[in-house]
């Protein structure tokens, strides 16, 4: 009997969701940035340049990475992706008197090993699953929104509260301002040791669940779509082919707008709600779950949404609800309680894209080279996450404030909402 009929597909759902809380937890970053601040005597920027650099190297790691999986399965690359991740993690912990020790192995270390992972369940999941490609691609990343969810309140917890006298103070867990239990705090730097270990268990674990499925699988009950008249029964572009058609090109400007703009709000999610809207360390790392719990939540419907009204449609609407959201981060100063309707929404379109993007990669050019072709397409993620993560405290820097960043961010979005409506998928080919 083939592995096929044995193996439960949903499998690779639960797998995808374990490896990808721990890689989402990156977004949990803004919760680091003011403590090292104080810690290495640095700017915003400073002090942000390790999260901009996890998220270039974070997208060249899914290049490697998926070109990895495509050729010996994603079981291995992810293992492997771990395993980088928490070294990366532990490597951070000694950085305590040297921020370009901590670009390194947070940055490059646990980047690279991020970009490995991340490819492999996404891939996995739209060869299992061709008849719900939106949905799955939106389940297999719901993990990696939510990552910063549990893992935000955490290191604020381990990471504590300075005193005068240089004691810690313990900051009990909690989700949503609830407090659930006590946590012992042990510093910053030892933070990045515990979560590190942390991550290579859970990774590890959730790696064992992946696998291809067999050549020529169809799921029971599915007719897969008849090609056009004189077309392939499917497209099969190889790296070279996508690059040779505009609609890459196009398509990675939109990724890079929409994802630089969210990445923008996730990365100083906590330092806005404190110097912005006036809000205590408790309730910057509330605000930051709420965008956690939009962000996954938004990879699930919006990637939903696109099975059923198409995916050029819903980025649309994405657009334009994020593009009008981050225009809105204007009224926090007078009005702060717009700061959570702001990560609401910024959360939710951000993660559609992630959720979208994956499935128009397989829908444009194929699953045969879906992990690589994908890693090239993110690229356009860590470029624009990283220029973001700059560009926003250096302009509190100079000005004071982040208005002229929301207005750019806010005005890619709106440019990137008309656009979007021109896209339509190559003339399938086969890899030749």
């Amino acid at each position: 009997m083939s592995e096929g009929k044995l193996y439960n597909r949903w499998l690779i759902v639960l797998g995808a969701i374990l490896v990808q809380l721990c890689l989402g937890a990156i977004y949990a970053w803004s919760v680091f940035r003011k403590p090292l601040e104080k810690c290495f005597n640095c700017t915003s920027t400073q002090a942000s340049l390790p999260f901009s650099v996890v998220l270039v190297v974070f997208a060249i790691g899914t290049i490697i990475g998926g070109r990895l999986q495509d050729r010996y399965g994603p079981k291995i690359v992810a293992i492997i992706g771990g395993i980088l991740l928490g070294a990366g993690m532990i490597l951070a912990s000694f950085a305590t008197a040297s921020l370009p020790l901590m670009v390194v192995a947070y940055g490059v270390i646990s980047g690279l090993g991020i970009g490995f992972a991340y490819s492999c369940p996404i891939a996995a999941g739209v060869k299992w699953f061709p008849d719900k490609r939106g949905l799955i691609t939106g389940l297999a990343v719901a993990g990696f929104g939510l990552g910063s969810f549990f893992f935000a309140p955490l290191a604020t917890s381990l990471i504590g509260s300075p005193q005068p006298d240089g004691t810690l103070a313990a900051t009990p867990y909690s989700l949503l301002g609830a407090n659930l239990f006590s946590v012992s705090p042990v510093g910053v730097f030892n933070t990045f040791r515990v979560l590190g270990i942390a991550y290579v268990v859970v990774v590890v674990v959730g790696a064992l669940f992946l696998r291809n499925p067999p050549a020529g699988y169809v799921p029971a009950g599915w007719t897969p779509p008849q090609p056009r008249a004189g077309a392939p029964a499917a497209a099969a572009f190889a790296p070279g082919q996508m690059f040779g058609t505009w609609q890459f090109w196009v398509i990675w400007l939109l990724y890079f707008a929409g994802a630089g703009t969210g990445l923008m709000i996730i990365g100083q999610t906590s330092p806005i709600a404190q110097e912005t809207a006036k809000f205590s360390v408790k309730t910057a790392t509330v605000a930051v779950g709420i965008l956690a719990i939009f962000n996954s939540l938004g990879r699930i419907l919006w990637g939903r949404v696109s099975d059923a009204l198409g995916r050029i449609r819903t980025l649309f609407i994405i657009y334009l609800l994020n593009g009008l959201a981050v225009f809105g981060y204007f009224l926090i100063p007078t009005a702060p309680w717009y700061l959570w309707v702001g990560v609401a929404l910024v959360g939710g379109t951000f993660g559609g894209y992630l959720a979208i993007y994956p499935a128009i990669n397989a829908d444009f050019f194929g699953t045969k080279n879906a992990g690589v072709n994908y890693g090239f397409i993110f690229m356009a993620y860590g470029i624009g996450g990283l220029l973001s993560n700059i560009l926003a405290p250096k302009v509190k820097e100079l000005t004071g404030n982040y208005n002229l960043a929301f207005i750019l961010a806010g005005a890619l979005c709106l440019a990137a909402c008309v656009v979007i409506n021109f896209v339509k998928a190559p003339a399938p080919r086969t890899q030749s």
